[in-house]
């Protein structure tokens, strides 16, 4: 179960997949839209009735724009999201009375961990993020990198609550039908906090290491890939792709903004200021580029397309972050709100970066002179090849299918 943008539904069609050829039934429990998702895999697929497009793009969701700090977008967010459980829940419900177990993001947790006390289920946590609280390092819905040791860990508490607070309004209604004793919000919170429940990360530990003060049970298993199929290009970019060098990605993935044309149109002078090529994928930010020396894309899978490329420019969401690492190629990371500036930070500490360029500091100049660093320097290369070798040798579903087994003996 997962609700959000396409990274935050992309990697379980991955882990979906490894469940089922291990002998699982496996539904896919999410937003309608992403149904494509899971063609072919042998996961099914339960709909839910938000489309996470459409709220981005309404009046509530451009106001995100508007906060120019993690703390504003996630006041934002917390109240657009509060709005929205509550049509969620019905199906969430309706798709764990078919169920021997639930898995749940990060997106869904309290909704999830009450359907599943309500009807006696086990339930294992998979978040695609550090979400419990760590002296090392802020919390990544603030997109943060440190508030000091004491700073961090408050803040992570304080993250903790906000979440709580998406779904205070549906819970009493939710309990109630499951027969469960009403719990204030922030008793629930410490409830859950105080079960220790085994919580399995799907994330790198090469990339986010796990923080020594996290208590036992919190494992970081590796990345869960998406699913892929035969992973083909269309023709015409494969054409592209063969006519010249190796271009250079950009994509904002599910990422709205604000000016989809000034924005391209900086792109496109950025790349031929640096002399490159661009493969510029629409997403939902409605990007596009013209001439001989740029290609406008829609959806493509990133294990096929990164590999071919130079470097990649993206928004540094969690799925496309871990797809670039996967294709060992340098990045230029465009963060834009909540965890994306996390991310960002760890891919320039990591070397495979030579900055991070927030959207709204994005100039022409400022992405030419990042990606002639990021292309030019071949130190980038080096050690974005070296990590990415490192990163498909993990088996980051593994332990998932272990504690899987486990459940259900």
């Amino acid at each position: 179960m997962t609700a959000g943008s396409r990274g935050d539904v992309a990697p379980y069609t991955g882990l979906g997949h490894r469940l089922s050829r291990a002998g699982h039934e496996v539904t896919l429990v999410t937003h309608a839209r992403f149904e494509p998702l899971v063609a072919g895999s042998g996961v099914r697929f339960h709909p839910l009735p938000v489309d996470p497009r459409a709220e981005l793009e309404s009046s509530r969701g451009r106001g995100l724009h508007r906060s120019g700090t993690g703390v504003g977008k996630l006041v934002r967010v917390v109240a657009m999201a509060r709005a929205l459980a509550g049509r969620m829940t019905d199906d969430l419900l309706a798709a764990a009375r078919r169920s021997d177990m639930l898995l749940l993001s990060g997106s869904v947790g309290p909704l999830g961990h009450t359907i599943a006390e309500g009807l006696s289920l086990p339930c294992l946590d998979v978040p695609l993020q550090p979400l419990a609280p760590t002296r090392e390092f802020g919390p990544p819905m603030l997109g943060v990198h440190s508030l000091g040791a004491a700073g961090n860990r408050v803040a992570g508490h304080g993250v903790g609550l906000a979440v709580e607070l998406v779904f205070a309004g549906a819970l009493p209604e939710l309990r109630e039908r499951l027969g469960l004793p009403r719990v204030r919000t922030t008793a629930a919170w410490r409830t859950r906090e105080r079960r220790r429940r085994p919580v399995l990360h799907g994330f790198s530990p090469l990339v986010v290491p796990r923080p020594s003060d996290w208590r036992p049970g919190l494992t970081v298993t590796g990345y869960w890939w998406p699913y892929d199929g035969e992973a083909h290009l269309p023709p015409r970019l494969r054409d592209f792709l063969d006519a010249g060098p190796p271009p250079v990605y950009v994509g904002l993935g599910s990422a709205t903004v604000p000016d989809p044309a000034r924005l391209s149109a900086a792109v496109v002078r950025a790349l031929r200021r640096a002399g490159l090529r661009g493969v510029i994928q629409r997403g939902w930010a409605d990007l596009e580029a013209s001439g001989d020396d740029m290609l406008t894309i829609d959806e493509v899978p990133h294990s096929a397309l990164f590999p071919r490329m130079a470097a990649v420019v993206h928004h540094a969401g969690a799925g496309t972050t871990a797809a670039g690492l996967r294709a060992g190629v340098p990045a230029v990371p465009v963060p834009i709100q909540f965890d994306e500036g996390f991310w960002a930070g760890r891919l320039v500490s990591l070397g495979v970066a030579p900055r991070a360029l927030p959207l709204r500091r994005l100039t022409a100049d400022a992405l030419g002179a990042a990606l002639m660093r990021a292309t030019r320097d071949p130190a980038f290369a080096r050690r974005a090849a070296e990590l990415g070798t490192r990163v498909r040798a993990e088996d980051g579903a593994g332990p998932v299918l272990e504690a899987v087994r486990r459940a259900g003996t």
